[in-house]
């Protein structure tokens, strides 16, 4: 699983956590790289509630969160909320990974929403 994990993290995530790189990329490759941390670190509890967690594409389970969305989500994904672990209980993920994967959730789950 390692050896896996390392090849994932190796083709999708080279860019580093805050670099100007990371910011300048295009949309697409943001949202491929979301869809790959979310496969990897957010699937096994967002693709079926466990846990309590809310369904990606679920609109009804997302509907008691805050409304002040991406800010709480990225807050809550990172630091951990309730029985959520921090970074998807992965610490090898970077600021840019959880961040990516939190737009993709909201952008699969609200693709008319307008993104903060």
């Amino acid at each position: 699983m390692l050896r896996i994990t390392s090849l994932l993290f190796g083709a999708c995530l080279a860019a580093p956590a805050g670099s100007a790189w990371a910011e300048k990329l295009p949309a697409s490759q943001r949202v491929q790289d979301g869809e790959a941390i979310y496969r990897f670190a957010c699937a096994r509890c967002h693709d079926h509630g466990e846990g309590g967690a809310p369904v990606i594409g679920d609109t009804q389970s997302w509907q008691p969160r805050s409304s002040l969305w991406e800010a709480v989500l990225l807050e809550h994904a990172d630091e951990g909320y309730l029985a959520m672990p921090a970074s998807g209980g992965d610490s090898r993920l970077t600021d840019y990974d959880v961040e990516v994967a939190a737009e993709y959730i909201l952008s699969v789950t609200f693709p008319e929403r307008i993104a903060d």
